[in-house]
C-alpha cells in the first residue's frame, strides 16, 4: 500500500472514522431531569446503532482509503472497492439520521417516559461524523481541492546527467553518497589547479530531470509493444532520459528502460 496516494479527502474521511470511533463510547440517549450519575448506555449498547452506524462507517471509510492505497483496484460482484466503502458511509448516514429522531429504539422505559428522552452526545457526533464522511467520500472524486495529495512528495535534488548513478537511488534523491574507498578525496590535478567547469548543453537540447507521477501510470516498451513493461507508482521519483514528442522516455528502479506515454500532471522535481 503506498499512502502517498492518499488525497485530502481521504483524510477528511479518516479523520470522520476517528470521530466516530471516539463517539461511539459516548451517550446514546439523554433523558431530562436525569441525575449525573444515571446509567446511561453508549452507542455499544445498542445493536442496531453499532452494526448501522459505528461498524458500518467505520468499515466504510477503511475500504474507501485502502480502494486509493492499492497498488492495483480490487474489484468485489463487478464493483470496485471504493464504491463499496462510499455506500457504506452513506448508509452509516442514513442510519445515524434515523437513530435521532428514535434514541431509544422504541423504548418506553419504566413508567413510560418516551416524551423525556432525547439523542445524547455519542449519537448528535456520531450523525455529525457520518455525514461529514459521506460528503467527503462522495465529493473527492469530483472537487479539486479534495483530489490534491494528502501527503506531498519530497523534492528531489537536481538531476544527474543520464548514464550518471542518481544520489541515493530511485525514490530517494538527495541522498548523502558513501565516502570513497579508503576515505580518499578525489585527487586535485597537478599544480592545484581547479577542473574547467563543464561546457553547458545548447539551450534546445533536453536534459535530464526527476519526475513523480500523481496516479499509477503504465511504462511502455520502447519498440511499441502495447503490454506494459513496468508500471510507475505515485510517491517515487524516476528519471525521464529521452523525450518524444509529448511522451518522455523513463528508467525504472532496475534500470528498466520504457516510454510514459500520459504525462499528464506529473511532478518534476
Amino acid at each position: 500500500m503506498n499512502i502517498r496516494s492518499l488525497t485530502r479527502g481521504d483524510g477528511v474521511v479518516l479523520g470522520a472514522a476517528v470521530l466516530l470511533f471516539i463517539a461511539s463510547f459516548l451517550d446514546l440517549y439523554s433523558i431530562d431531569g436525569a441525575p449525573d450519575s444515571a446509567d446511561i448506555p453508549s452507542l455499544w449498547g445498542s445493536g442496531p446503532v453499532v452494526l448501522s452506524v459505528v461498524l458500518a462507517g467505520i468499515i466504510g471509510a477503511a475500504l474507501v482509503v485502502a480502494a486509493r492505497a492499492l497498488p492495483q483496484p480490487r474489484q468485489v460482484a463487478g464493483l470496485d472497492l471504493g464504491q463499496f466503502g462510499v455506500a457504506f458511509t452513506v448508509f452509516a448516514a442514513w442510519s445515524a439520521l434515523g437513530n435521532i429522531f428514535d434514541p431509544a429504539g422504541g423504548f418506553d422505559g419504566e413508567g413510560g417516559f418516551t416524551d423525556s428522552l432525547g439523542a445524547g452526545t455519542g449519537l448528535i457526533l456520531a450523525l455529525i461524523a457520518t455525514l461529514v464522511m459521506a460528503a467527503a467520500a462522495v465529493a473527492t472524486p469530483l472537487v479539486p481541492a479534495l483530489k490534491a495529495g494528502l501527503v506531498p512528495a519530497p523534492r528531489p535534488a537536481a538531476p544527474q546527467p543520464y548514464g550518471g548513478q542518481p544520489q541515493g537511488g530511485y525514490g530517494y534523491p538527495g541522498a548523502q553518497q558513501p565516502p570513497s574507498f579508503g576515505g580518499q578525496q578525489p585527487a586535485q590535478p597537478f599544480g592545484g589547479q581547479p577542473q574547467q567547469p563543464q561546457p553547458q548543453a545548447p539551450a534546445g537540447e533536453f536534459s535530464p530531470f526527476w519526475f513523480a507521477v500523481p496516479v499509477p501510470r503504465p511504462l511502455f516498451a520502447e519498440d511499441g509493444s502495447p503490454s506494459p513493461i513496468a508500471e510507475l507508482a505515485p510517491g517515487t521519483w524516476y528519471l525521464a532520459v529521452e523525450q518524444r514528442g509529448a511522451a518522455l522516455v523513463a528508467q525504472t528502479q532496475d534500470g528498466r528502460r520504457g516510454v510514459l506515454q500520459d504525462t499528464s500532471g506529473i511532478q518534476r522535481g
